[in-house]
């Protein structure tokens, strides 16, 4: 009976550990999304690289995808895999400049294929995911807090998500995305300027521009 006492008790220990290393990850990650949500505008421009093993991608053997994004509010406009992804706040417009062709759809990105994209990364945690403060850990000149966040959804493609956060200046550095299929997507923030001056026809679709007229096919 003493040896069962002991380990009930570890037990209630170890929950309890447990919670206040869940809330600690989570008042970080609140942390960060007011700051970077207070902003009136951020551009973003990132590298994002990819590395699966299994089937013989390894780190390095291929150069890195560069994009870019700028967001204010819920409107964004995001270069990014040879597209411009361009949501005003009501309507999403796809634009592909080398085949000509314009997808137009109703709300934002849609995030049903469990992929994080740079739009949501600092409010994709607030839903169905538990969190873990990671390692602290140096790189590039910059003291990182790890935080670990798992799907709630047994069914989800992600396995896991790492956010590395920048202590200093409580951003988000860093998002490394593993898949079930065993795949590793990392994005990695290169340059970050808040609150800056942007054009007004930013966030709007030149519907001259992009017209038939132009060569333009829109669906």
């Amino acid at each position: 009976m003493k040896n069962l006492g002991i380990i009930v008790i570890s037990f209630f220990i170890t929950l309890q550990v447990l919670g206040q290393n869940s809330e600690k990850a989570k008042l970080l990650l609140d942390t960060v999304a007011t700051k970077m949500e207070g902003y009136e505008n951020m551009e973003i421009k990132f590298s994002q690289t990819l590395v699966n093993e299994d089937v013989g991608i390894n780190e390095g053997d291929e150069p890195p995808i560069i994009g870019e994004i700028t967001l204010q509010q819920e409107k964004y406009n995001l270069d990014y895999l040879g597209n411009t992804f361009l949501f005003n706040g009501f309507t999403m417009y796809v634009i592909n400049e080398e085949e000509k062709e314009v997808t137009v759809s109703k709300g934002d990105i849609d995030g049903e294929d469990g992929f994080i994209y740079p739009s949501k990364l600092a409010t994709f945690y607030k839903e169905g995911y538990t969190y873990a403060m990671g390692k602290i850990k140096q790189k590039n000149g910059r003291n990182l807090q790890f935080v670990n966040l798992f799907p709630i959804d047994n069914a989800s493609n992600i396995v896991k998500v790492e956010l590395a956060i920048d202590l200093k200046m409580n951003h988000i550095y860093q998002l490394i995305q593993t898949g079930e299929n065993g795949s590793k997507t990392t994005f990695t923030i290169t340059t970050f300027k808040p609150n800056q001056k942007l054009s007004e026809s930013l966030f709007s679709f030149d519907t001259i521009k992009y017209s038939e007229k132009n060569g333009y096919t829109i669906d």
